[in-house]
């Protein structure tokens, strides 16, 4: 599937909808030169009154990226279109957005669906490493837009920086480009609610650390060129969004991580001191019946080796602190969101005394894939079934009463057929 954008060649890739509130919404656009954008957009209930965002000149200093407020009231779907100079784009494909609903003190939460993947490799053949392509399977964004979901999160990996970018300003800001400019997923971003979180390779090198020399121009980039509705709270892209009842910490894997080569257990760390506290503080804070903690690596697998896979294992001192206390203060409803390992499996810690904690590990998009050879992983704690080895989405369910809430997995392959299913119920949760 392609798009041809003839209507109007200042269109680079977008529009994207970001982050959702009940009172504004984040549009995403990126020109191909300096270009003046604004969005209007009507109440899909209401479409006698038209609204506008303000006008946002692109600039080449920001890769030509506009991002649009749109101001919204609670539960409302909008209708938008899209002007570039003042004149309205024509896409072949439906642009809409959505509020989130005020429910609080009203009615019972309602119900949403959200997907997950990691790891987008989208093929340049002058970069890429020489043979077969290492991309592929593009029509996977097609079957995760006929799913519907109200938001994707994408784990980590969602585009791969090549050698030739790794020290280059521009080289980055270009690979980020190359990728959103894929067009056969356009119209997922089109429609349905983007946030992300990174991992080793849209942050810089393979399994890249703290010592990474651009990485706070990775970080700018970044910013740049996603729409979730805050960053940093912990540091480097760390942050957190509410769905519904449902609260998302957004945790970065990379930009605090020691070396592989540190030897002192008391100073080995994935995640940082700063950025830890801030989670345990966001978590004791948070009522929600859900909370997923997001990282690009698995948080449960204890089998973490840096010459054969990334896991939070490796660091066992910082892994540890944070188990004991979300154990000794008795925070409810942790479940971790991971990516990387290019399979997919569902891991499960039984702890004594208290609720299980899993790890749903999703991998990858359009990368390649394991395909069999994973199944033998020495990941002790992956529940029987679960292990899928081809590209892959995850869609997550959440439904039912209040504190009766229902947490329904569905994993697809990339053509949309359900692998597996699973339900996590909310009080097996506290």
């Amino acid at each position: 599937m392609s798009f041809a954008f003839a209507q109007n060649d200042l269109l680079q890739a977008g529009p994207m909808v970001g982050f959702s509130t009940m009172r504004e919404v984040m549009i995403w656009v990126q020109t191909t030169e300096a270009a003046r954008v604004q969005v209007l957009y009507v109440d899909q209930a209401q479409e006698e009154e038209e609204l506008r965002t303000a006008e946002v000149q692109t600039r080449a200093a920001d890769s030509y990226v506009a991002k649009l407020i749109a101001a919204t009231e609670p539960g409302k779907t909008y209708s938008y279109q899209v002007y570039i100079n003042g004149r309205k784009l024509d896409l072949p494909y439906k642009q809409e957005f959505q509020s989130q609903t005020l429910w609080q003190w009203r009615t019972d939460p309602p119900a949403f669906s959200f997907v997950i993947g990691s790891c987008n490799y989208v093929n340049e053949e002058a970069y890429d490493r020489p043979g077969n392509p290492y991309g592929g399977g593009y029509e996977i964004f097609q079957s995760i837009l006929e799913q519907d979901p109200d938001f994707m999160l994408w784990t980590g990996d969602n585009t791969y920086l090549r050698e030739a970018d790794w020290n280059s300003w521009g080289g980055i800001r270009q690979r980020y480009t190359h990728t959103r400019s894929l067009p056969e997923m356009q119209p997922l971003l089109g429609s349905v609610h983007q946030y992300a979180i990174w991992d080793d390779h849209d942050y810089g090198p393979n399994n890249a650390d703290r010592s990474y020399w651009l990485k706070d121009y990775s970080l700018e980039t970044f910013k740049l060129f996603w729409a979730n509705p805050n960053y940093g709270p912990g540091g480097g892209i760390s942050g957190t969004f509410f769905w519904q009842d449902a609260q998302f910490f957004l945790l970065d894997n990379r930009y605090f991580r020691t070396s592989d080569e540190e030897e002192d257990p008391a100073k080995q760390a994935m995640f940082g001191e700063q950025q830890l506290e801030w989670l345990l503080d966001a978590l004791r804070f948070s009522r929600a019946p859900f909370k997923f903690v997001v990282m690009g690596n698995q948080a449960l697998n204890n089998y973490g080796d840096p010459s054969y896979i990334e896991a939070w294992s490796e660091f066992p001192r910082e892994r540890k602190a944070f188990m004991d206390a979300i154990l000794v203060e008795r925070i409810p409803g942790v479940i971790f969101l991971s990516g990387d390992r290019h399979q997919s499996e569902l891991s499960k810690l039984d702890r004594p005394g208290t609720y299980p904690l899993y790890d749903l590990t999703v991998s990858p998009l359009t990368a390649g894939a394991n395909g069999d050879r994973g199944q033998d992983d020495p990941n002790t704690l992956r529940v029987n079934g679960t292990y899928f080895g081809g590209r892959n989405f995850a869609k997550l369910t959440i439904y039912g009463l209040r504190r009766e809430r229902v947490l329904k997995i569905e994993l697809f392959d990339n053509t949309g057929k359900v692998v597996w299913t699973r339900e996590i119920k909310e009080p097996e949760l506290r």
